[in-house]
């Protein structure tokens, strides 16, 4: 039944409902990736429908499909390209003038298109009556009304695509009328074009010519490819110059105006507005959210709750993580003889991977958190509010959206600052997402909090450490901007979607998305650095401690034996002898451990940056190492911590870490904190400097960035932690 198969792609403005849509039509059947050569996210999905296994393809959101931006070039290189059976515009039904300009552009690409009027309760409500049947009549397409939160309407949107597929419904798309002037052009170079039967088999002649005479810089890279480029050229050139002439005008404007046109008529022909002065719920608790003096105590008050009930919510959770790791290390530490090969499973892949693992609920909480402020739509609203505060630091008021995707992962964050028009501002933003306390750093701070500090101080210190995050941000952006880019910062002008209530489905896909990609890296990458730092913590190995800690071990065997051998088996005494003789055991073992890791090559490096290290008080030689591996990813700065200590097989894994890590005399609440400090700010993860490179165009600011971040890492720590020394002393 599924052996047929039909290939849809979602179009869309911002804030029109597409990733509802394309969460409802998909559910968990979808995977993210990025598109060839660039670093856009392309997600995809399947459904089923009558017999048909439908392929979708969520295309990035735009407002038109000019050349201006990656998003719009992306979207049409895809329709283009990859051909699809069927296109899904979603609108915002109650933004309908305005999303209809991507619709009659898409209506050019010579694809099957459907509007999905979306959000039309939200409409109904605000007073805008759309005739659907009339609309589609003027348009020539398939319309469906959806309600793509609740999923009212996917079945009948999934109805029509199979209908159009199969040749059951009539499709006659309208065809915008530029005027008879720009039409006579739009057919000379439609019928020049067709002398190039590789142009007309792969793309719509008549789009073609009209994006020619809008000097459409993509279309013009596309025709200079071509045998007749010179004679394509040179008559797109006079068509533009006699339009010029008649219209006084660029013809890309007059065609943008006569666009707007058909959109006006198609609109006030199709909706009636419901005349009304009434303040609708939104722009109430607008009053309230957005408000000048409240908006910024509102804001703080919420994510200090957010960061409370990370931790509260995730305990119950975490312990049972915890115990589960712990049970897996005794249960391989048992079966196994005392050997390399068991110091490999239980020190470095169990202890390396599992103490990321039990992370995964605070990281989870955490993005549910997100995910209901995204979603409910007050994170645009923080992007508004908070623009005041980039103006003034001399920053582009877009440059908090990729900030805000940055508390996720500075991979995508980065990606994000695409949407911003000056280099100028791309480069300032992307030198300051780092700054950003991503998610790969939160097992880091729960790790060390769980350890020092307990009850409301976990909370309060991890909000801390966030805020940190976001004031170095602000004032290193005010930095740069003063003495690196000089200059104005552009206008800002952002569109505030109606509040919605986010849905149980779209947050479970939000938080089995990042749980995915957080177990997949400690899957592989986290799995492999443990493997690395167990290799580099026991290598070279020393003969001499390994026969000095035998001897020992010898000793406490011999002196056990003896007194074992006075006392009857089941007698409580030789429980407990049996029990001492472990626990001392266990003891020489991580002694040994420790002294051999001293010279090895993990030992080498860690003593190496102790220097760098001693004036924050994290003096230590297993700190250093653990650092260092963190430009790999920073939650490998835990599981080198379990790898380093070398915990064995001896209790729970994480309960082991966080014992020797409060036991351990280099640590205590400041310096702990100091540590939370440095992981904040210092140099970001390899993959965030490989998207940097790519996007910057060169090492030079990947380098930068990780000079200046390690330096004010330094900076802040040393300030914190010969601070709190200097106050804690009085």
């Amino acid at each position: 039944m599924t052996n047929k198969t039909i290939k849809i792609a979602l179009a869309g403005n911002p804030n029109s409902g597409k990733t509802t849509t394309f969460n409802s039509l998909t559910g968990a059947r979808q995977h993210v990736g990025n598109y060839p050569g660039v670093t856009v996210e392309r997600k995809e999905g399947t459904c089923f429908h009558r017999g048909y296994r439908i392929e979708v393809v969520d295309l990035p959101g735009t407002y038109s499909l000019t050349a201006y931006s990656a998003e719009e070039i992306i979207t049409r290189k895809v329709i283009l390209q990859e051909r699809p059976d069927v296109l899904i515009d979603i609108i915002d039904a109650s933004n309908l003038e305005r999303n209809l300009y991507l619709a009659v552009q898409l209506l050019e690409l010579g694809i099957p298109l459907i509007l999905a009027l979306n959000m039309i309760d939200v409409a109904r409500v605000r007073g805008f009556n759309t005739d659907v049947e009339h609309l589609s009549a003027l348009l020539g397409v398939p319309v469906i009304p959806t309600v793509a939160s609740n999923k009212e309407g996917m079945e009948q949107l999934l109805e029509t695509v199979c209908r159009l597929k199969e040749g059951e419904l009539e499709y006659r798309p309208a065809r915008i009328y530029y005027g008879g002037e720009i039409e006579e052009e739009i057919e000379k170079l439609h019928e020049l074009l067709a002398q190039d039967t590789g142009l007309s088999s792969r793309y719509p002649l008549r789009w073609l010519a009209v994006k020619l005479l809008e000097n459409d810089s993509e279309v013009i890279k596309l025709i200079l490819t071509r045998p007749q480029a010179q004679q394509f050229m040179s008559v797109a050139q006079k068509s533009r110059s006699h339009l010029r002439s008649i219209f006084g005008d660029e013809v890309e404007t007059v065609i943008t105006d006569r666009r707007y046109g058909f959109i006006e008529g198609a609109y006030h022909e199709s909706t009636q507005v419901t005349p009304s002065e009434r303040v609708y719920t939104s722009d109430l608790i607008d009053k309230v959210l957005t408000h000048r003096l409240l908006s910024f105590p509102i804001f703080f008050a919420l994510m200090w709750l957010v960061y409370q009930l990370t931790f509260i919510v995730s305990e119950a959770p975490t312990r049972w993580i915890e115990q589960g790791v712990g049970w897996l290390g005794v249960l391989v530490g048992n079966w196994l003889p005392e050997s390399l090969f068991r110091s490999l499973l239980v020190d470095g892949i169990i202890a390396g991977v599992g103490n990321v693992l039990v992370l995964l609920p605070p990281i989870m909480m955490l993005f549910l958190a997100i995910a209901i402020l995204e979603d409910s739509g007050y994170m645009a609203r923080v992007a508004f509010i908070m623009d005041k505060i980039m103006h003034k630091m001399g920053l582009h008021g877009k440059s908090v959206i990729p900030m805000i995707i940055g508390f996720g992962c500075g991979v995508p964050a980065i990606m994000a600052t695409r949407t911003l028009a000056s280099r100028r501002d791309r480069l300032i933003t992307m030198l300051i997402i780092p700054l950003m306390s991503c998610s790969a750093r939160l097992p880091v701070y729960a790790m060390f909090i769980e350890a020092f500090f307990s009850g409301r101080q976990a909370g309060n210190v991890l909000f801390s450490i966030y805020l940190l995050g976001m004031v170095m941000a602000v004032l290193m952006a005010r930095l740069f901007r003063r003495f690196l880019f000089p200059g104005p910062s552009s206008p800002f002008v952002m569109e505030l979607p109606p509040y919605r209530l986010p849905t149980l489905n779209g947050l479970a896909i939000h938080m089995w998305d990042r749980a995915r990609v957080y177990l997949k890296k400690a899957g592989t990458l986290i799995l492999a650095a443990s493997i690395i730092i167990w290799f580099l913590g026991r290598f070279p190995r020393s003969g001499r401690i390994l026969q000095e800690y035998e001897a020992k071990k010898q000793q406490v065997q011999a002196q056990f034996a003896h007194r074992l051998a006075e006392t009857a088996p089941g007698e409580p005494a030789y429980q407990e002898l049996s029990r001492e003789k472990q626990e001392k055991l266990q003891a020489l073992r991580q002694k040994e451990a420790a002294e051999i890791s001293r010279y090895t090559m993990a030992g080498y490096i860690g003593r190496g940056l102790v220097p760098f290290l001693r004036p924050l008080g994290l003096g230590d030689w297993k700190v250093g190492m653990a650092l260092f591996s963190g430009f790999v990813a920073k939650e490998v700065v835990i599981s080198s911590f379990g790898t380093l200590y070398q915990l064995g097989e001896a209790e729970g894994q994480t309960v082991a870490l966080r014992q020797a890590i409060r036991r351990d005399p280099i640590f205590s609440p400041l310096s702990a904190y100091t540590l939370m400090v440095f992981v904040l700010l210092y140099v970001p993860c390899m993959s965030t400097m490989a998207v940097l490179r790519r996007e910057s165009g060169g090492w030079g600011w990947p380098l930068f960035a990780i000079f200046y971040t390690t330096a004010l890492a330094w900076g802040m720590s040393f300030l914190v932690y010969q601070g709190g020394s200097l106050l804690l002393g009085l």
